[in-house]
């Protein structure tokens, strides 16, 4: 056994405890570092989360913007309504143009009504009833639109909801309620 007061074992102390030293400051140095790391992430986070509600800002402006000026009309059109200012042919005209106001506000965001087909297409419509047909010639005819469809850049934003002629051979038809 040696002399737990050697130099050589004073030595080894001596550097055993300079290594701790080092060690310490290496740890303390560390988590300085993932302090000032941590703080540039939350910054960062902060600020992309700015960026990002201003981003969507930006981006639904123009439409909210689109939507007031329609508001504007309708409180208009109310408004007239109430103080009985309108006979029945301008309410008529009115509430057209109210209409077509909506479609070209649609239209600025490239949403447009699909055009109705006569047959049947599942692509871009999408029966929700049927009727009976009276001959094969009207099978799959679309006997009624009940609600228009519309895209968006090309893709079908929602089908066009119809009503569809179904021949059941028999030549007086079926009148099933069911979806296509």
């Amino acid at each position: 056994m040696s002399d737990p007061r050697s130099p050589q074992t004073e030595l080894r102390l001596e550097g055993l405890l300079q290594d701790v030293a080092t060690l310490r400051e290496f740890v303390e140095q560390q988590g300085r570092r993932d302090e000032i790391q941590q703080r540039a992430f939350d910054q960062l986070y902060s600020e992309l989360k700015q960026y990002k509600e201003d981003f969507v800002y930006q981006a639904e402006k123009p439409l909210l913007l689109d939507l007031l000026l329609f508001y504007d009309s309708l409180r208009w059109f109310q408004d007239s309504l109430l103080k009985q200012q309108i006979n029945p042919e301008v309410v008529a005209d009115s509430f057209q143009y109210l209409i077509d106001e909506f479609l070209e506000l649609l239209y600025r965001r490239d949403v447009l009504a699909l055009d109705s087909r006569p047959s049947y297409d599942r692509e871009t419509q999408k029966a929700i009833k049927t009727v009976p047909a009276a001959s094969p010639a009207e099978d799959n005819r679309v006997h009624q639109v009940v609600k228009r469809g519309f895209t968006r850049g090309g893709r079908v934003l929602r089908p066009e909801e119809v009503v569809v002629a179904k021949f059941n051979g028999a030549g007086t038809g079926d009148d099933r309620q069911g979806r296509e």
